[in-house]
């Protein structure tokens, strides 16, 4: 069967990110384990799950996923998992992951064992892209130097932090996304001009945002060779 480890913030992921994706492989019959950073339950971005800001349909759905999933609530830690025990390694977005994840030394090397493998795929969506910027390939270069990549814009983020680069929870976002990634020598391209938008480059594929969540789901089953339920 094929397998997908979700590698989650515990600082506050964005629900459509991890969930949308999660129940699509679900709904494949891919087998789905889930990891944070030190092994407790992840943590949704509570704006993530707010009817005004993501509508009424999905903030229903997300929250009951979030609040029931047991393997969410009940993950490992990252430190106890390898990526050669899946076939994809998916990292969801959300503002937490600048916190937690993408500083995070193991999930590093999830990602970079993942892509440079000959069997392996990592998924890499919104502000976890951000873990692009510090991950290392074995030949001591940034992994994402030459690569195609979308990722969280700084366009957007201009609309969320203050001068201060203050969240609106008062936490001060250490990094953008888009600068760190351009920094580590990535090709970035977060296509605004488009609904949605789905970056792959060899084994890394990479998602812009919530609204790219589904096309991301439905492009990392066609990368596993996983034929999409029919509707």
């Amino acid at each position: 069967m094929t397998s997908a480890l979700f590698v989650v913030s515990e600082e506050g992921y964005w629900a459509e990110e991890c969930i949308e994706p999660l129940t699509t492989l679900d709904d494949a019959d891919v087998d789905v384990a889930v990891a944070t950073p030190s092994g407790g339950p992840a943590l949704v971005d509570e704006r993530s799950t707010d009817p005004e800001n993501v509508g009424e349909e999905t903030a229903e759905f997300v929250q009951e996923v979030a609040e029931n999933d047991e393997r969410l609530n009940d993950p490992e830690p990252v430190a106890t998992v390898s990526a050669a025990d899946y076939d994809a390694v998916v990292f969801p977005g959300g503002h937490g992951t600048e916190w937690d994840v993408n500083q995070d030394r193991h999930a590093r090397a999830l990602l970079r064992d993942a892509v440079e493998s000959d069997e392996g795929t990592a998924l890499v969506v919104c502000h976890a892209v951000g873990l692009l910027a510090f991950t290392r390939g074995s030949d001591g270069g940034f992994l994402v130097d030459g690569r195609d990549v979308t990722g969280f814009p700084n366009e957007w983020e201009e609309g969320i932090v203050d001068g201060n680069d203050l969240m609106p929870d008062g936490r001060k976002l250490p990094y953008w996304v888009e600068d760190e990634v351009e920094a580590a020598g990535g090709n970035w391209d977060a296509e605004l001009d488009e609904d949605a938008s789905v970056t792959v480059d060899g084994d890394l594929v990479t998602a812009r945002g919530p609204e790219s969540s589904t096309a991301a789901a439905e492009t990392l089953l066609g990368e596993l060779g996983v034929q999409q339920p029919a509707d």
